[in-house]
């Protein structure tokens, strides 16, 4: 499956295609690149830079699905993962800021719309690496790793109060990216709503046949064929979900409603999914 991303024909400011991954993709922790459009933002691709050569990042994705997949049975939380989080949500903030929203960051400390995009993609790429930890409070583990890798990826990118603020920003989105705290800002918003977003089948690679017939969520997640991330007609975003059967609504409506409802920008972001076909999925659901 292929997500198309475009923004315009500069090749530059592009959204490329993103490939879905595959099924049988192994946990690594090598150091590679990632398919995210920096468009003309200078510091992204700093960043991306440093963040693609950072080997105690990859270490912690790794870590995280050992955690997620592994230990608990769980859908990935590793180097793809933050990569679709990432493209995600800054599709989305360009969207919102084209329809005319300043983000947090500009309306409440003067800083761009540049560092927005900092703030959103360093959060996107550090959200999860409490898993390393455990599923259980990994916001809150998250942040504790983060804090200091973001001073050394952030190092000579800013000057001290303003490294301050955006860091306070970044650490801000991946505390509340979850249920359990409520986003304060756009930018955190958008994190939280990106993240429910990864939903389409390729979630479920790593788990076998045996452990997705017994799984309400790899069985909708199959049920995904993709997800687009479009300009709104009545609001700035529109999602757009296609489903090739039902047991797709379980992924929209119990786990993407709820991080829409808490989200605060719930004004600005319009969702729409279609069942294209009713596919046979499972032949059979076991419990024990």
């Amino acid at each position: 499956m292929k997500t198309e991303m475009t923004k315009s024909d500069d090749k530059e400011n592009r959204w490329e295609y993103i490939d879905e991954y595959s099924f049988d993709e192994p946990l690594s922790n090598e150091l590679t690149p990632f398919e995210v459009p920096m468009g003309t933002n200078r510091i992204l691709g700093i960043l991306k830079d440093r963040v693609e050569s950072n080997v105690e990042l990859a270490a912690l994705w790794k870590c995280s699905n050992v955690t997620a997949i592994n230990r608990l049975g769980y859908s990935d939380h590793g180097k793809k993962h933050v990569e679709i989080v990432a493209n995600n949500a800054l599709r989305m903030l360009r969207l919102i800021a084209d329809s005319g929203i300043q983000p947090s960051c500009v309306q409440d400390y003067g800083l761009s719309y540049e560092d927005a995009e900092v703030i959103l993609f360093l959060g996107a790429f550090l959200h999860d690496i409490g898993h390393s930890v455990h599923r259980d409070n990994h916001t809150q583990y998250s942040v504790f790793f983060a804090a200091p890798l973001l001073g050394r990826l952030l190092a000579d990118i800013y000057p001290q109060e303003k490294l301050t603020v955006v860091t306070s920003e970044v650490l801000h989105c991946i505390a509340v990216h979850h249920k359990d705290c409520r986003p304060l800002t756009i930018e955190a918003g958008i994190l939280r709503i990106s993240d429910a977003l990864d939903m389409a089948h390729g979630r479920t690679r790593p788990w076998d046949d045996a452990h997705t017939n017994s799984n309400i969520h790899a069985v909708s997640a199959r049920a995904i064929d993709a997800v687009d991330i479009l300009p709104g007609r009545e609001k700035p975003v529109l999602i757009s979900i296609r489903m090739s059967g039902s047991a797709g609504v379980f992924q929209v409506d119990e786990l993407l409603r709820p991080k829409l409802a808490g989200s605060g920008i719930h004004d600005l972001v319009q969702i729409e999914a279609k069942v294209t076909c009713e596919k046979q999925i499972i032949a059979d659901f076991v419990i024990g």
